[in-house]
């Protein structure tokens, strides 16, 4: 073999090579810059991401305070609304007690002044037959209606 027809063809070999890579070089570069661009751009993306997960969540916590604190709110107003439907019920359980007491107190009065009067009547008509029995006849209540009368409201 011959060195100078070796050299000769390693030199075609590498004008070849040179010229394919000089032709597919852009091609290799532009595939290269387009994949450097979308892991930027996907890197972008999953830092933008991450700010907003961070966000929403910090949102999150955020609304979840609120709704607790609006949670106790409603509750203490539920609880003050309770007790003061308790208060007013117990302050119209005293009226009424009072109203009943006031009722039964007046029903009382009248029931014990129609039993005096029922007695008043039984010791009159006793005392009558009994004065009757004493004098020895019999005593007209009719005729001694105004003696009867005093005699009433005496007893």
């Amino acid at each position: 073999m011959n060195l100078n027809a070796t050299i000769f063809a390693q030199m075609i070999v590498v004008a070849i090579v040179f010229w394919v890579a000089t032709k597919l070089w852009p091609s290799i570069t532009e595939a290269i810059q387009q994949r450097q661009k979308r892991i930027a751009e996907g890197l972008a993306a999953a830092e933008r991401g991450q700010k907003d997960l961070a966000a929403a969540e910090s949102r999150v916590e955020e609304l979840v305070r609120e709704a607790k604190v609006r949670a106790q709110q409603i509750e203490n107003g539920a609880q003050r609304q309770a007790n003061e439907i308790v208060e007013t019920a117990k302050a119209q359980a005293r009226t009424e007690g009072a109203r009943l007491l006031d009722a039964a107190q007046q029903q009382i009065a009248l029931e014990t002044q129609k039993a005096r009067d029922e007695l008043r009547k039984q010791v009159s008509s006793l005392a009558v037959a009994g004065a009757g029995r004493l004098i020895g006849k019999e005593i007209d209540a009719a005729k001694h209606a105004d003696l009867l009368d005093k005699l009433i409201a005496q007893i």
